[in-house]
């Protein structure tokens, strides 16, 4: 019988449609067959390395079909998926596969060249994904040869519902946490439950249903290593339709369009403004064939409503699937639009803007997003922060709210106000004030600094830094940014710098955000 573990779910699909394209990346493509047999690889290839029910399988790597095989092989294997974000400096890329526990690394030759393994006493197998790079990775086996000495077949232990998947996600003291979740409740609470645009499945074996239906095409141009393209990848996948990963270093957005063209998408996945914008422009230039379009969904970060009128000028008609989402609730509703900068949704069932108290608030008012069903376990390795954020009411209904503020509308829909009012959303990025303040910190010329997000056209927001040197030094934007490099991943990086004589803190010494806007004029 099967389970909704997500290796249970791509068999049931791959035995129902066969020969149907799954897979596209680059000039890789895998038909359903060929990526659960390739999956199954992957599964026996850590079994045979010891790899056990339960154990952390962290994976490193840019968007390409090995990134899809291999998260589905960890769940062929019942461990957990770890995915790392490739933009982490080697401080970070620690952190998270020390913190994790993990046991196997799947990761590219490069990025693999960031990891100090002798600081990793769990981490005792690597697997190597060639990138062109030219690192020496010792004792590592190469991602083919692994795979070419394993059978491809399902005869694997029965998998469970509860198999567990955790993703990372930034934290307010500058740490990523590993959000977990059972396999159930994150297929139904952010991949789509089997029938994105409709209702979910009751049972594993009604995804068979996917079969039937004729495929449509999503082109996702967001990193699959996020939640936004990851989940999107899964919603694709595992309704029996065909995912095209955008596998390029960079957004180029008129090879973007060349794909459209190409492989007849008829969704395109995209990061926000960050992405929208430059499509806009390039469409602007006409020429383009993307008549196969239908649908633009955007996640990570709002699509603004005057990004969405730039791309409708050359997409009338289109649908903009523009959805709210955060690793401790999953997806949880659609935009319906609002004013410039202004995030309203219309969130899914079980979704509510409660108190202090766990108790809903009246039309008008200020509260926290919360979710509750099919949410998280908790932070992995974390019980003092799980508790900080994961609830049960006076009724004995448990609640997820990671701290996105929201007032409640009078039609129903949910406007929101930002996490704690503090993060910054550069470009689908979530950047925590706190982490690069520490990292600007450490510079010998600076003696106090507060880092805020200010407006930006193309990325939303853009991290800016007002500093007080310490007397004496001269401080430059370029000083900071040398400094900062090699602590922080680039999107982090302080992109404006505004100098005080002393930075104002409240009474409580604590950094006054709104006093540093205002000095940088917002």
């Amino acid at each position: 019988m099967s389970s909704y573990n997500l290796a249970d779910l791509l068999e049931l699909i791959a035995g129902a449609a066969p020969d149907r394209e799954a897979l596209v990346a680059g000039d890789v493509r895998r038909t359903y067959t060929e990526l659960n047999a390739r999956a199954s690889q992957v599964g026996h290839h850590l079994t045979a390395q010891g790899v056990r029910p339960g154990d952390h399988v962290a994976i490193l790597s840019w968007n390409r079909a090995e990134w899809l095989e291999a998260f589905f092989g960890i769940f062929k294997a019942r461990a957990v998926p770890i995915p790392v974000n490739y933009r982490y400096v080697a401080g970070e890329l620690h952190h998270v596969l020390s913190d994790s526990r993990a046991t196997v690394l799947i990761g590219e030759r490069s990025l693999l060249a960031k990891v100090d393994r002798a600081a990793l006493p769990e981490l005792r197998h690597v697997v190597v994904l060639e990138d062109g790079g030219d690192a020496d990775i010792p004792d590592a086996v190469g991602y083919e040869e692994a795979l070419a000495a394993q059978p491809a077949t399902d005869d694997f232990p029965p998998r469970s519902s509860d198999d567990r998947y955790i993703m990372y996600t930034g934290g307010t003291t500058g740490y990523p946490k590993g959000v977990e979740w059972r396999c159930e409740d994150i297929f139904f609470g952010a991949m789509g439950g089997g029938n994105p645009l409709g209702d979910p499945i009751g049972a594993p074996e009604e995804i068979v249903r996917a079969a039937e239906q004729a495929p449509a095409t999503t082109l996702d141009c967001a990193p699959v290593m996020h939640g936004a393209g990851q989940w999107v990848a899964m919603m694709t996948v595992l309704s029996g339709a065909r995912i095209v990963l955008l596998n390029d270093r960079t957004f180029d957005p008129a090879r973007v369009l060349d794909l459209i063209k190409e492989e007849g998408a008829n969704v395109v996945m995209i990061v926000g403004d960050v992405m929208g914008r430059p499509l806009a422009a390039e469409l602007a230039k006409g020429g383009h064939d993307v008549s196969s379009v239908f649908a633009v969904a955007s996640g990570g970060a709002p699509l603004t409503e005057a990004a969405k009128a730039a791309l409708q000028e050359r997409l009338p008609g289109v649908l903009f699937l523009d959805n709210y989402g955060a690793s401790e609730t999953g997806t949880l509703g659609p935009s319906v639009g609002g004013g410039e900068g202004t995030a309203r949704f219309l969130m899914k069932p079980g979704t509510k803007v409660l108190d202090d108290d766990l108790r809903p608030v009246k039309p008008g008012e200020i509260g926290r997003l919360a979710r509750s069903g099919h949410i998280p376990l908790g932070y992995f390795n974390d019980p003092a922060k799980t508790a900080t954020t994961f609830f049960t009411d006076e009724h004995g209904v448990r609640w997820s709210v990671p701290g996105d503020f929201a007032s409640l509308e009078e039609d129903g829909t949910i406007v929101l106000l930002g996490r704690g009012s503090l993060v910054i959303n550069t470009g689908g990025e979530k950047v925590y004030p706190e982490e690069v303040e520490v990292a600007i910190k450490d510079h010998p010329g600076v003696y106090d600094v507060v880092v805020v997000g200010v407006p930006d056209e193309r990325f939303g927001q853009r991290v800016a830094a007002v500093v007080a040197p310490v007397p004496g030094h001269e401080l430059t934007l370029d000083d900071l940014l040398a400094h900062c490099r090699d602590r922080i991943a680039g999107y982090k990086l302080p992109r404006q710098l505004q100098i005080v004589g002393e930075v104002q803190r409240t009474a409580v010494g604590k950094s006054d955000y709104k006093w540093a806007r205002s000095v940088l004029g917002v």
